[in-house]
């Protein structure tokens, strides 16, 4: 298993530089990942960069949701849906129940609203017929039981409410897992190394050149096919094959606020703004997460913030549904854009088809774009399926099956775990309740390796700040085992700390020191 955390970046750097792989993925967002895990599944030399940290720009930046996508519905996708709503079972069943629970929605109906009840009604019932009503039939509810879920939720004009279900993840999580996932299968990965060229072998694209960010090795990587799937840098990347390559994507950024909860919520809330747009409103790591916005971006990619405009449009459509008390601007501990990745063409980013972009360039390398979380196995398979049947067969005849449902690491019941680690009969190890249901929910039975730290160090049982459940045996663990190799890795993806709003600064010098980056 080649990892690269610590020193072990040079060997990485070393194993990529002297062995020739038959695959080469730049990008370790969503589709970078899930490719990089189905090819080395089915036996692929695989090899994965990022220039920045794995799911460190769009694909940490979700709803957090593994859904089947109940606005489908109003545009009559119903095959879309039930293919969703196939792969949501499937992560929350076989691949990875440890990290995707399941979660209540409402959908509140007022007056003078978008849809109405009978409307709705019927939709959500449908909705949960496509996932064989594995989560319950979805009904109508009064707003004395809609209140009962959601605490906050304003009444006035409140008619009725919806009620379906759908499931949620903390993605950065699933992102390091799905990493873990295939290093154990055989991939080299490495973060915070950067395409600088590609290189080529009588005009095909046969490697790239890099440049690690953190020390400035250069080095290269060779590769029977590269395929690059950087997300909203894909045809910066496409205009390295080939100058004159015309755009193949379209970029919408969408926006959301973390806050914190001032009571528990019971459900979600999906808010209909219109006939088209929902705002969400959802309990997660136990805060309020609000969002989204959906307005074409055309400037940096790496540039992308929350602007005062999304905050305020965010919280204005929250409004709709929410009371004014759980709004308050005070309240907000973090606010994070992200780029979602859209087929190139006319009309308005809203409008547009959340599809899979695939295009090969005159040199050969292989482009992708677009994807989503709850399918991003499916379409793994689907990418690595193209792979194998490219004209003239790069890949040859090397492509094994791959299984159906492997899991991802640390499968187990997060309730078995969690109860097993504060109720453990060494004083040493034993874990505040809360403490335990956060690693059991974020780990699965690897939370079990953290305990074994702290039984050896019990200082790394202590919380990295009081407000959070977060311990710093975490901090350790990313950095030995999860790629963590800079700050924000840590406090933003690999811990809780920055969506919580705790990574002041003594924690941030001290994490720097833990890392050796101080």
């Amino acid at each position: 298993m080649t990892t690269a955390t610590g020193t072990d970046r040079a060997q990485a750097r070393q194993d990529l530089s002297t062995t020739t792989y038959d695959l080469l993925v730049i990008g370790g967002g969503i589709l970078g990942t899930s490719v990089t895990w189905m090819a080395a599944q089915a036996g692929l030399r695989v090899a994965m960069v990022d220039a920045g940290d794995f799911a460190g720009a769009t694909s940490s930046a979700s709803s957090k949701l593994v859904h089947g996508g109940l606005r489908y519905l109003q545009t009559g996708n119903v095959k879309l849906v039930a293919e969703n709503h196939r792969e949501r079972r499937a992560l929350a069943a076989d691949i990875a129940p440890h990290l995707v629970k399941p979660l209540t929605f409402l959908v509140p109906i007022y007056k003078g609203g978008p849809h109405g009840a009978a409307k709705l009604g019927a939709g959500v019932f449908l909705y949960s017929a496509l996932s064989v009503f594995g989560d319950g039939m979805g009904k109508v509810i009064t707003p004395h039981q809609a209140l009962a879920k959601v605490p906050a939720l304003r009444t006035e004009g409140l008619r009725a409410a919806a009620v379906y279900g759908d499931h949620q993840m903390n993605d950065s999580r699933v992102a390091v897992m799905t990493v873990r996932a295939a290093v154990d299968a055989g991939a080299t990965v490495l973060n915070h190394a950067e395409v600088i060229g590609l290189r080529r072998t009588s005009g095909t694209v046969t490697g790239a050149e890099l440049r690690d960010r953190l020390d400035g090795t250069e080095f290269g990587v060779n590769a029977r096919l590269v395929l690059n799937a950087t997300g909203p840098w894909v045809d910066h990347l496409r205009r390295m094959e080939d100058p004159e390559a015309a755009p193949s994507i379209r970029l919408s950024k969408g926006a959301h606020l973390v806050l914190r909860r001032h009571e528990p919520w019971k459900a979600a809330l999906t808010t209909p703004i219109d006939k088209y747009r929902v705002s969400f409103a959802i309990p997660w790591e136990d805060h309020l997460l609000l969002g989204t916005t959906d307005e074409a971006y055309e400037g940096d990619p790496g540039a992308v913030r929350p602007t005062e405009a999304d905050i305020a449009q965010i919280l204005d459509e929250a409004g709709h549904s929410v009371r004014d008390g759980q709004l308050r601007r005070e309240d907000i501990t973090y606010a994070f854009a992200g780029l979602r990745v859209l087929p190139g063409g006319p009309g308005q980013v809203t409008a547009a088809k959340r599809e899979t972009v695939l295009t090969r360039g005159t040199g050969g390398m292989l482009s992708v774009a677009g994807g989503k979380w709850t399918t991003y196995r499916h379409i793994g398979k689907y990418v690595l399926d193209i792979l194998a049947h490219l004209p003239g067969r790069p890949l040859g005849d090397d492509l094994a099956d791959i299984l159906p449902a492997v899991p991802l690491p640390g499968l187990a019941s997060p309730d078995a775990v969690a109860l097993r680690l504060w109720t453990d009969r060494d004083p040493g190890t034993r874990m505040d309740p809360l403490v335990a249901r956060h690693l059991a929910t974020h780990y699965g039975s690897i939370a079990f390796e953290l305990a074994r730290l702290i039984r050896d160090d019990p200082a790394l049982g202590e919380r990295i700040h009081p407000g959070g459940p977060d311990i710093w045996a975490q901090a350790v663990y990313a950095r030995d085992h999860e790629w963590a190799a800079t700050v924000d890795d840590v406090v933003r993806r690999r811990t809780t700390l920055t969506v919580r709003g705790l990574d002041t600064e003594e924690i941030r010098t001290r994490i720097a020191t833990l890392l050796g980056t101080a």
